[in-house]
């Protein structure tokens, strides 16, 4: 490899960020790989929603939108709060949105 090269080489390869970083963006890429959740998403955009309402809209199982939550409350994409005896979701915060609104503007163009 010529010098030149050789130092441009060296400089990306400096820049990449570690595996661990890496497999984490991954991980948090696999998590839209679900139309349901991605669907559960765009629904919380209008704000905060309790689990039955959500299986209204999305014509699916109670059981069904707790699993998809529980998978997006673990990748931090949700957080939820408690009012007695329902829970209430919501975006975990604006990345969220800026993440999908990203997503499909990339596929629009």
């Amino acid at each position: 490899m010529d010098e030149i090269h050789k130092d441009d080489f060296e400089g990306v390869k400096a820049a990449l960020p570690d595996d661990e970083m890496l497999y984490d963006l991954a991980e948090l890429y696999k998590i839209f790989g679900d139309t349901t959740r991605v669907k559960l998403l765009y629904i919380l955009f209008e704000g905060e929603m309790c689990v039955q309402h959500l299986s209204e809209l999305l014509g699916v199982s109670q059981s069904a939108v707790s699993h998809q939550l529980r998978i997006l409350k673990g990748a931090r994409l949700v957080r939820y709060r408690r009012d007695g005896k329902t829970v209430y979701y919501c975006l975990a915060d604006e990345h969220v949105r800026r993440i999908i609104e990203c997503g499909a503007e990339h596929i629009n163009e």
